[in-house]
């Protein structure tokens, strides 16, 4: 019973998303046009340091995980019982989190500097 109701549940609930993603935006423009803004032009912001900011993330997890690697080797030399493999997955985990962080931080000194210098 489980095999054919998952499925189910799973195709009314995308329609039920999509349906209702649809009916807001529909009401969204319609207050839009009520308020006489045309609905067509959506101002956005620029980003011209996106790129940078995920440039910057993807080497700070790649410098995590080879921090990560290298500790894990050292600390845990040869073969690793259960425990330790825990503790393994969790420094790699910390590292990643540590260094995709510093990556974003050196992101932000960055675009701050940049924009301090266009002021």
């Amino acid at each position: 019973m489980e095999g054919i109701l998952v499925p189910i549940t799973f195709f009314i609930c995308t329609f039920a998303m999509i349906f209702g993603i649809r009916y807001f935006n529909n009401k969204e423009k319609m207050a839009m046009i009520e308020r006489g803004i045309d609905p067509g032009i959506r101002k956005s912001t620029p980003q011209p340091f996106l790129s940078l900011k995920f440039g910057l993330l993807l080497v700070g997890l790649g410098i995590g995980l080879l921090v990560a690697l290298f500790t894990v080797r050292a600390v845990f030399q040869g073969e690793m019982t259960d425990g330790e493999e825990g503790q393994a997955a969790a420094v790699y985990f910390g590292c990643i989190g540590i260094f995709g962080g510093l990556g974003l931080i050196v992101s932000y000194f960055v675009e701050k500097k940049w924009l301090d210098q266009q002021s």
